[in-house]
């Protein structure tokens, strides 16, 4: 495990998204849970797959965000993100 991070939780958010007259669906940008916004700067891939770290499976979005590269899964109808669960620090 890596120091700092005791583990990932799943965290539902809400997406701001494109849908092309084609159907193929873009993030455009997250809304975490405390109503703050970050847009998404890049998708660089999308695939099913399942996230082994926090269980769930659909859409994975390989995104920029704030240039660091992030997944973000879409569970139709639902997204999701693995948030980093920081180690406790003793006071």
């Amino acid at each position: 495990m890596v120091q700092g991070i005791n583990g990932r939780v799943k965290r539902y958010v809400s997406v701001t998204m494109r849908v092309d007259e084609d159907g193929r669906i873009r993030p455009l940008s997250i809304q975490w849970y405390d109503g703050r916004t970050y847009p998404i700067d890049q998708v660089y891939s999308v695939c099913r797959r399942s996230s082994k770290r926090v269980g769930g499976d659909g859409l994975c979005y390989t995104v920029s965000i704030g240039g660091s590269k992030k997944q973000l899964y879409y569970e139709d109808p639902r997204w999701f993100v693995e948030e980093i669960v920081a180690d406790d620090v003793p006071a």
